[in-house]
């Protein structure tokens, strides 16, 4: 074979690329020249120290509050308007800044966690030698040493390792969440010394599929014919893996830095929006429209009162002649943008910067409540998006899976079925079989060995301390004398295998280990047999089923394959499955996980069939997984089937009690799952999902064809209508409805009227209290979530899951949780935020979601209501000095009400507020529909903090008026001026915004006091300095000893008081009349303790209930008594 390099300058042009191992050139070359990868540096930061100004400032303006206050500072510095540009110019500094502080303070975190990937030092043999360098210095084609515990620092093949098996275990928790150990194998044929090793490797160009790879490695020794090897994933040893129970490995790079599988995995999470953000946007559209009303009035007032005799040039003001040859329309235009300068302080800037900030600071109080705090993995709950923290108050749907999320993914061996007999323990302390063994004790032992072989797992040496991984068995049977072996641990990429070989070491079959490709097993008689492993038919969810074929010591070979009903009972003789389907049925019912187990002698010929079939396509470097299953197809027909078996998966604590509560709060909970119907039907039983009086709707697909027949022919939609007669959302009935993964392939998929049957689906669903969707593939997962998310109303839609295969729902949720569960860490990456166990879930959204609502939603209304009342007599002033855009506030106000005088006391308000405490939010759930839907961010609520806006801006103006009709307000004689008009109207507004707040609060501390009452003791205080002392950068001092003077006037401090008691005198009126909004949390505690003393609180089980199915076989829908 000639090597060369397929490497052109363009990679992805090509199909595949050849490596040289250890950079070695093979003999066939003549020119030697190394193909160019990319380094081995991993990039997962957004900015460098040159492109963060640019990058972060373009960013940041493209939020269209930080634009339009960039446009207002610009227009303040090209034209000549009434305030100064640092009025607007300094908020804006402060916001960008702070944001710009945070995310760069975020990135150098990223910068940091990338640097401690790149500087890593790894071992790497060059020219024989063992060198240390730098993970980022590793290249493709360097042979790589990776000792136990050690991540892998890029993709490697698998060359050579410490065990005699030429094996190595591994852990890819951080890549696919699966913390079980994979097993995988050196490539044959390979050289002892590395040193020596003249070998290339051929293989696919980068891409991300975790579980794909396919190449092969061609060897050359001495002149001879090079030996071809094929290369697929068993091969392949990915970045962030990490290896173990393996003294170390050599591997060869071949995949390094960003072409990394991991690197390519690495999906960038969607923006994702909360719907108070989108409420914000809708407000400050309102209040632009405002904005541009007020400027367009002054305009117009402005130019009709200089129209009229003697007011355009009065002789105290009189023009230039630079004014007087200006552009009429373009004066006009230059007054109104003065105007929207003057005004512009209606739209809050400094409302963004808080938010950010409550946002910010309010997540740790999720990753500080010790509540979640779980003393098994010693870890509490973790925010990956700060962005969300309110959108938890306002879910709608909640979309969980089953395994590892409802249940606990820890497997129990229960029973097995043999025939058509049924065995199980009787008693715990014994492993005796229920049922008279003496006939069918071939058909036993066949059956056992079958569990002993069908398996990947791998049996780890007991240590005399145990470091948690794997599965210790302990234990004497029968008061025998125990084999060294069994007090091994097990050590699986499944628990459902471990349980299995377990179950078979209860009833005196144990698995041994391997030793160079023979399994040994140790029988009843405590004999150990040996079975040469000859091909293993790995599983794959598509084919839900996987084998082994051995070679036995008498020379039989044999096919032992275990998998799903669905995918082994089309494979063996109809009467051996009417003998074992009624049990594996049963089990389901009862909420346990079912395999079965199938059979096949080989003859010679088949096996040399199969053999040669599986070598080949091993070797293929296209299409290699469609030739594989082919043959997998061919070799797994005509079995036998021997039996069945029984897995417990149980429940999760306290699932049932949080799902109950959901539905109290008025969320609908959707399950979806690659399990079996009856399994998950049984598991939604005892969370309490179904009630007893729950009326089940089926739908429910036997076979493709058939289920095309009934889409084309609209029969599943006349029976979903035609039942029940009766309006959907009756109070007395619940409905809940179960579909499988075939029939929803079929309403996504079918093309013409696929539209059709997605409405017509959602609306049966939606009309449901609980959905169960089984059979599903990942990928469906994300289409349901992407259904209802779509839907009318755009509903908040939360996904919460443990595993890889829960990533898709996950990232496309509006929310999504990980569980810190047994599957590894995969969901929890992608998650928005992740909880350690499932009854967190209840604190968080019940508690955490409501309170994290209500606090923002003030905060937002309560911005916008601050600043009308603080521009709206800014305005009426305009009415009363002809629309002269004389400003009524002295530029430090304008300056500093937004940034210090009033910002403190609403964070600390949005931080700490409980309005109800966090144990009757617990035990009320029904407390959470009084924020749902955006309640307290509708147009009602907008209205009412505007038209108080209005009042209380009319009141400050018009009562300081009223005051100042009285022409003598000081002892000596003297009259107040504009100054002192602004500073009596600023000082009330002050006080009543503020004041208002501390009215509002319910949940008083110390901090609360400390930023309310020194927020106002602040304002007095700079007021003094900034008007009691002579300034030198000031040009102008408007606010000289204006605000002593003014205290010193007893008509001012009365007219203060009296204005700060009839603006708040509407608030106190309510508060005094109206009734309590919240209830009081004592009288909620009594309530719910009351009616929950009288409530059922069993677990529900399927005992009799009516199941509504719609059968594909039959045109009407059928009531079925599952008595």
């Amino acid at each position: 074979m000639r090597c060369s390099a397929f490497r052109t300058t363009d990679e992805r042009r090509v199909d595949s690329r050849t490596i040289y191992v250890g950079h070695r050139p093979c003999p066939a070359t003549d020119a030697f020249i190394p193909p160019k990868f990319c380094d081995n540096r991993i990039v997962s930061s957004k900015y460098t120290v040159w492109n963060f100004l640019p990058k972060n400032l373009f960013e940041q303006f493209r939020r269209i509050a930080n634009f339009y206050f960039l446009i207002i500072f610009l227009v303040q510095v090209i034209v000549d308007t009434p305030t100064s540009p640092v009025t607007s110019g300094l908020p804006l500094f402060f916001v960008i800044t702070v944001t710009a502080i945070k995310q760069g303070y975020e990135d150098w975190l990223r910068h940091k966690a990338d640097n401690e990937v790149n500087k890593y030092l790894v071992t790497v043999l060059e020219d024989g030698r063992r060198a240390r360098k730098e993970s980022e210095k590793i290249k493709v084609g360097d042979v790589v040493e990776v000792v136990e515990d050690e991540t892998f620092p890029c993709d490697l093949i698998l060359l050579q390792s410490s065990r005699e098996d030429d094996t190595c275990f591994v852990t890819t928790a951080s890549l696919d969440g699966e913390s079980n150990h994979k097993t995988h194998y050196t490539v044959p044929d390979t050289e002892k010394g590395l040193e020596s090793l003249s070998a290339t490797v051929e293989c696919e160009q980068p891409q991300p599929d975790l579980y794909k790879f396919v190449g092969r490695m061609h060897i050359y020794k001495n002149d001879q014919e090079p030996a071809v090897r094929s290369l697929g994933p068993e091969n392949l040893l990915l970045k962030g893996a990490t290896l173990k129970n393996t003294q170390k490995i050599y591997g060869v790079a071949v995949y390094s830095g960003m072409e990394t599988k991991m690197a390519l995995n690495y999906q960038g999470k969607s923006q994702k929006r909360s719907v108070v953000e989108k409420s914000i946007n809708a407000f400050l559209l309102v209040y632009l429209c405002i904005l541009v009303s007020k400027a367009l009035v002054c305009t117009t007032l402005k130019y009709v009162w200089q129209s009229q005799p003697g007011q355009e040039e009065p002789w105290y003001n009189q023009k230039t002649q630079k004014e007087k040859d200006a552009n009429l329309y373009l004066n006009m235009f230059t007054d109104f943008l003065s105007f929207m300068v003057l005004f512009n302080f209606i739209i809050p800037v400094s409302m963004y910067v808080t938010v950010e900030m409550q946002k910010f600071l309010g997540s740790f109080f999720i990753s500080w409540d010790k509540d979640f705090f779980d003393p098994e993995i010693q870890e509490g709950a973790l925010v990956n998006t700060s962005d969300l923290n309110e959108e938890l108050g306002q879910v709608e749907y909640v979309f969980t899976d089953k395994t590892g999320t409802l249940t606990q993914n820890s497997m129990e061996f229960i029973e097995c079925c043999i025939d058509g007999f049924q065995y199980k323990n009787r008693d715990s302390s014994t492993d005796t079989i229920s049922n008279v063994r003496l006939c069918f004790q071939e058909e036993e032992e066949l059956f056992l060995r079958a569990l002993c072989l069908c398996h990947t797992v791998q049996v780890k040496e007991s240590t005399g301390q145990e470091d948690g991984v794997g599965d210790r068995v302990d234990g004497v049977l029968d008061g025998e004398m125990v084999h060294p072996a069994e007090l091994r641990g097990f050590i699986a990429s499944s628990p459902d295998e471990v349980a299995l070989v377990k179950g078979a070491m209860k009833y005196g079959f144990t698995f041994l280990g391997m030793e160079s490709k023979n399994m040994r097993v140790m029988n009843r008689e405590k004999d150990v047999e040996t079975y040469e492993l000859l091909h293993v038919l790995n599983f794959d969810p598509v084919r839900r089923r996987m084998s082994v074929i051995v070679r036995s010591k008498c020379g039989d070979i044999m096919l032992f394959c275990k998998g799903a009903d669905s995918s082994i009972f089309p494979r063996v003789r109809q009467e051996e499955v009417d003998r074992i389907h009624m049990h594996v049925e049963r089990n389901a019912t009862d909420g346990y996980r079912t395999l079965c187990v199938a059979y096949k002698l080989l003859s010679s010929e088949e096996y040399a069939q199969a053999d040669a079939g599986l070598r080949e396509a091993r070797l293929a470097l296209d299409d290699r997984e469609e030739k594989l299953m082919a043959v997998y197809n061919q070799v797994e027909t005509g079995m036998s089937l021997i039996g069945a078996t029984a897995v417990e998966d149980r429940l999760q604590e306290e699932a049932a009690e949080t799902m109950e509560a959901l539905q109290r709060a008025g969320m609908k909970v959707w399950v979806l799952t690659g399990d079996k119907m009856e399994t998950a039907k049984s598991t939604c039983y005892a969370c309490r999902l179904f009630q007893r009086g729950t009326e089940l709707l089926e739908l429910t697909v036997r076979t493709l064809e058939d289920g095309l027949e009934v889409l084309k022919e609209g029969r599943w939609k006349s029976s979903a209508f035609s039942f029940p007669p009766r309006s959907w959302s009756s109070a007395k009935q619940d409905y809940g409805f179960i579909i499988d993964g075939a029939t929803l392939s079929l309403v996504f998929n079918s093309s013409p009227d696929s539209s059709h049957y997605k409405s017509l689906l959602l609306q049966i669903c939606q009309n449901c209290t609980t959905v169960l969707c089984c059979r599903m593939a990942p990928l469906q997962k994300a289409q349901i979530v992407n259904m209802v998310k779509n839907s009318k109303g755009s509903p908040i839609t939360l996904s919460i899951g443990d595993g890889a295969n829960d990533v898709s729902m996950i990232l496309e949720a509006h929310i999504g949780i990980g569980i810190k569960g047994k599957e590894g860490r995969q969901a929890v990456r992608n998650s928005d935020y992740a909880i350690p166990k499932l009854k967190h879930l209840k604190k968080l959204l019940l508690g955490h979601g409501h309170l994290y609502y209500v606090r923002i939603a003030h905060l937002v209304q309560y911005f916008f209501y601050k600043n009308l009342c603080f521009i709206l007599p800014q305005f009426l002033y305009q009415f009363f000095c002809g629309s002269s855009q004389q400003p009524l506030y002295d530029a430090a106000y304008l300056t500093m009400y937004n940034i210090c005088f009033t910002s403190m006391p609403i964070l600390a308000y949005s931080l700490l507020e409980q309005h109800i405490c966090m144990e009757v939010l617990m035990s009320n759930a029904t407390l959470y529909r009084d924020v749902a839907k955006n309640a307290m961010l509708r147009w009602g609520p907008f209205l009412y903090w505007t038209l108080l806006g209005v009042y209380q801006g009319l009141l400050f103006f018009f009562g300081v008026r009223f005051l100042f009709s009285n022409p003598a307000l000081q002892d000596n004689g003297q009259v107040f001026g504009n100054w002192t008009y602004g500073t009596i109207v600023f000082t009330v507004l002050v006080f009543t915004v503020t004041l208002k707040l501390a009215m509002d609060t319910r949940h008083w501390t110390w901090i609360n006091h400390f930023v309310i009452w020194g927020s106002l003791a602040f304002y007095m205080v700079f007021s003094f300095f900034w008007g009691g002392i002579i300034w030198p950068f000031l040009r102008q001092q408007r606010l000289y000893f204006v605000f002593a003077n003014m205290l010193r006037s007893v008509s001012a401090w009365l007219v203060i008081i009296l204005l700060i008691l009839l603006s708040l005198l509407p608030e106190i009126l309510l508060l005094v009349l109206r009734k309590p909004r919240w209830p009081r949390s004592r009288q909620v505690l009594h309530t719910y303790t009351h009616t929950h003393t009288h409530t059922h609180t069993h677990t529900h089980t399927p005992s009799s209930r009516s199941v509504y199915r719609f059968d594909v076989q039959g045109k009407n829908m059928s009531c079925v008594s599952d008595a």
